[in-house]
């Protein structure tokens, strides 16, 4: 019996921005190397279900788009499966013409066949030669009549080397729309829920699931599929080791997929997890790439890595996200054939083997930040690597609109990634991850932030104490955090309250630089300014009228760290627009900062063997299904 890898599907809402992800009628050609539509004719209304289309006379269409071309590469190298099927169901003459592409995205046809009336069309496909990357792909040309396209998948008679169901655990805290919406989608999708043994709903919110007016509905089209289990506030970290944990309870899982709860899923891309968890050679993590809630055609996240010296997360490529599919879709971005190993995946949606659970442990008692990239670095030091998988993903509500490094996140940014070069940083000394921790107070010092300075301060003297604070502090350090906003007027939103907030000298405008460039000093004129501001800060006091009054105002977009510091305070924009914050330079407070910023990492620095030991010792206990129960006993 066949086992279906990939069914080629159109979009479940009508959304013309998403019609570029799944089918691609539009004709393009290259203008000075980059791609140029020169004809678009999508339309909605040609799309008449979920897997079915119509092809307009005189019209070709490509599926050579990012959720229905093949990863061939991708099964190639992480699967042992050699021998694909492509089976494309038409009605109407046409003609279908099979592509593949290399690692450079080179497009090669593989066959082409005329059809005609209602047609059943079958393509043997070999896995031999992709394994620097690539694709497969088919376009249908329709003739001198409108033909219909019925369906299409990717199968073979290999079997899978493991055959279990899925869990899906989604953690959340206080958005029920979200949850509910993600439910109901995975109830009008039987084929999904065929692969699918519990849905663990951990809900750490004060705003519940299951008092949405749709929720019952849903609740009863999932029947005992569905389990809501309630929790304190854990953080991400909690919920999702609470749904590992349950799920290990489960015989007839043998994954457990991982989903935040600020997302919009695609069906498919859960079956493909699954079936590709299942083919893996050897255990492997399956993570989905992310695309922009907000903006659908965008995608944010891919591959993702660590760099070792700094200890510092990045995609591949970063330089090129997001990649807008509305301006080059597949066939057009050569960067995107190639095969991109990750590191890690983040837990918006992640598919982990149960089996290495069992040999691992769950999930850093981190509450968020770092915990996903912690658990892949864990799996991948005894084996088990992480695939970032290319036609697996759903869209996420994207960083844009937030500066989570200036708000209550940035004790456990700091924290946790310190923590998780302690356990697996294998530079001494953990690198250059010190320095380029102290480089960001200086940072936040230079622009008169400091509440994120004090909350890094404090992660430092957390870390010093020892690795027995993070089951300690769980669910104590995020209201711990917000808290001390109070203390730091920055921290202030100043809304739109139908008088304009202005700074005395106006706002500040720069000039825009291409490709993610920036006016940033270099260099010797880079040390030049850093010394120069930090001493001027400490000698001299700013001007009373700049403290009664903002100085000066910046858009968002140009309140870097090599600007704001000239002046006393600033007027600048939040992150989501929402309002304005005003920065202020506080002399007595930046004095006791850097002296704190220097102490603390140079402690750090000198006690970095010793503690990295503590930790590493520590690490089984604090990850142990064992000491997660009893947790979740205890917040209970």
């Amino acid at each position: 019996m066949p086992h279906v890898l990939q069914n080629v599907v159109f979009p479940t809402d009508r959304d013309p921005d998403l019609l570029p992800l799944y089918v691609d009628p539009e004709t393009w050609s290259v203008i000075d190397e980059e791609p140029v539509r020169v004809s678009n004719r999508a339309q909605l209304g040609n799309i008449l279900g979920r897997t079915t289309a119509r092809i307009v006379a005189g019209r070709r269409v490509s599926f050579g788009t990012y959720f229905n071309a093949f990863p061939a590469s991708y099964w190639q190298h992480w699967t042992p499966v050699r021998q694909v099927t492509l089976t494309v169901d038409t009605e109407g003459t046409a003609t279908i013409l099979v592509y593949r592409s290399n690692g450079a995205g080179v497009r090669q046809r593989i066959e082409t066949r005329e059809v005609e009336g209602v047609a059943q069309s079958t393509f043997d496909l070999v896995l031999d030669q992709y394994s620097d990357g690539g694709f497969i792909w088919f376009d249908i040309v329709a003739d001198d009549d409108t033909a219909i396209f019925r369906g299409a998948q990717y199968s073979t008679e290999q079997e899978p080397a493991r055959g279990g169901k899925a869990s899906i655990g989604i953690t959340t805290y206080n958005k029920p729309d979200y949850c509910v919406g993600t439910l109901q989608a995975l109830a009008a999708e039987p084929e999904v829920l065929e692969l699918i043994d519990r849905i663990f709903l951990v809900d750490q919110g004060d705003r519940r699931v299951d008092a949405e007016a749709e929720y019952p509905d849903v609740a009863a089209s999932l029947g005992d599929t569905l389990q809501v289990i309630t929790q304190p506030n854990l953080g991400g970290s909690g919920g999702f080791a609470r749904a590992m944990s349950e799920s290990l309870e489960r015989p007839d899982s043998d994954f457990v997929q991982l989903l935040d709860d600020d997302v919009r899923i695609e069906p498919e891309s859960l079956r493909r997890s699954v079936v590709f968890g299942r083919f893996a050679s050897t255990p492997t993590i399956v993570g989905a790439h992310m695309f922009d809630l907000l903006d659908r055609p965008k995608l944010h996240a891919w591959a993702e890595v660590i760099d070792d010296a700094p200890f510092m997360w990045r995609a591949l490529y970063q330089e090129k996200l997001p990649h807008d599919f509305s301006v080059a879709n597949l066939r057009q971005s050569p960067i995107l054939h190639q095969r991109l190993d990750a590191d890690y995946n983040g837990w918006w949606m992640c598919l982990i083997p149960l089996s290495i659970i069992r040999e691992v442990g769950l999930s850093l008692p981190a509450f968020i930040k770092w915990d996903d990239a912690e658990f892949c670095i864990r799996a991948r030091n005894v084996g088990y690597p992480t695939v970032s998988m290319p036609g697996v993903a759903l869209w996420h509500v994207s960083w844009v609109g937030k500066d989570d490094s200036i708000d209550w996140q940035a004790y456990f940014h700091a924290r946790n990634r310190i923590v998780a070069a302690l356990l697996h940083s294998p530079v001494p000394d953990g690198g250059t991850l010190l320095r380029h921790s102290r480089r960001v107070d200086l940072k936040h010092l230079m622009m008169m932030q400091y509440y994120p300075v004090a909350l890094r301060h404090r992660a430092l003297r957390d870390i010093l104490s020892g690795p027995q604070h993070m089951r300690a502090n769980l669910a104590t350090a995020m209201p711990a955090a917000r808290a001390l906003a109070k203390s730091f007027p920055e921290t202030v939103v100043h809304k739109d309250a139908g008088v304009p907030l202005r700074a005395r000298r106006g706002r500040v405008v720069f000039k825009k630089l291409k490709n993610h460039e920036f006016d940033s000093p270099r260099g010797m004129r880079l040390r030049w300014f850093t010394a120069t501001t930090l001493i001027a800060h400490w000698l001299h006091a700013p001007k009373p009228e700049n403290v009664r009054h903002p100085e000066v105002e910046f858009g968002k977009l140009d309140a870097h760290w090599w600007r704001v510091p000239l002046y006393d305070s600033a007027l600048v924009s939040a992150a989501d627009g929402s309002g304005k914050n005003i920065y202020t330079r506080d002399r007595a407070q930046y004095r006791r900062m850097l002296r704190d910023t220097v102490l603390l990492h140079r402690r750090l620095r000198r006690e970095w063997p010793d503690l990295s030991a503590k930790y590493r010792a520590a690490a089984a206990e604090l990850s142990s299904v064992d000491a997660w129960r009893r947790t979740f006993g205890e917040a209970s």
